[in-house]
């Protein structure tokens, strides 16, 4: 993507500030939650940090993931979508190497059955969690992942249905993120009682980014700029916090043993190197402007 800055500079120095740039983001159904409105945020920021005359608009009709990604590769309806990132993705779009969500989409939680409690309490290394059967959407990448590391997954499709096979005991647990977890918790419909196992979690690289069609350099790079300059001066890391510091500190990560995850599916291009992009588990007090 740096060479993206290269490319474009020419192009940004004449028509950066007389730009008006009119971006289209997939629209979410009515009930969606603060994973789908976080992004919008940070395009928002980004596209301030550059100083370009801008209009972001969701698409007139309501797209799925998939849905969405395939009208982007085609470049009708929307300019740009957000999602894990995989190597087939990057080789069908263009995408922008920044993890919007700091990697917290790596770190999960277990949901649990009540009357599976106890038997957790007996979990003392990842050997002993592999036994039990973690349940998982169908076409999921964190799917394979789980598959990747020797559990045995129960895969269904939808959310709600993944609820219900948990409650009627078709897998022993659900992970689920940082950023999803709460939210998903308070919409279930489970009769039966399901609850934030309290002393575990898994974690693992992981990446969601911003893609755009492979023929929308400019726009990947006047985005990319945008991000750049927010992450040195601050306002990535204060905007993240204010979104996540509330859920952070509700999942107690000091009180839990987190299993580290291979993620053999993650592009070569994942910027891993760069420390700054990734949440370590822990939450600064002063985030300077």
């Amino acid at each position: 993507m740096k060479r993206l800055l290269v490319i474009c500079s020419v192009f940004f120095s004449v028509n950066a500030l007389s730009a008006s740039w009119q971006i289209t983001y997939p629209r979410h159904l009515e009930n969606s939650s603060k994973i789908d409105e976080y992004p919008i945020q940070v395009l928002a920021l980004a596209l301030e940090q550059t100083g370009v005359k801008y209009q972001l608009n969701p698409s007139e009709n309501i797209l799925s993931k998939g849905k969405a990604l395939v009208r982007l590769q085609d470049n009708r309806e929307i300019n740009i979508v957000w999602g894990m990132t995989n190597p087939q993705r990057e080789k069908d779009l263009l995408p922008i190497r920044i993890p919007i969500f700091k990697g917290l989409i790596g770190w999960r939680l277990l949901l649990i059955r009540q009357d599976m409690a106890g038997r957790f309490k007996y979990i003392q290394e990842l050997e002993h969690l592999v036994k039990l059967a973690p349940l998982q959407g169908r076409d999921w990448p964190d799917t394979k992942v789980l598959q990747s590391n020797s559990f045995d997954v129960v895969t269904e499709r939808s959310q709600s249905a993944l609820m219900k096979m948990l409650g009627n005991a078709q897998g022993d647990f659900y992970p689920r993120s940082i950023i999803e977890i709460w939210d998903e918790l308070d919409k279930s419909q489970s009769k039966i009682p399901i609850r934030i196992q309290p002393t575990l979690g898994i974690r693992y690289p992981a990446a969601i980014y911003f893609f755009v069609n492979k023929n929308s350099v400019p726009l990947a790079s006047l985005i990319e700029n945008g991000l750049e300059k927010a992450i040195k001066n601050g306002k990535f890391d204060a905007l993240f916090i204010e979104n996540y510091k509330p859920y952070i500190d509700k999942a107690q990560l000091e009180k839990r043993t987190f299993y580290t995850l291979k993620n053999t599916f993650l592009p070569e291009k994942t910027p891993l190197d760069r420390k700054e992009l990734w949440f370590d588990g822990k939450i600064d007090a002063a985030i300077k402007p």
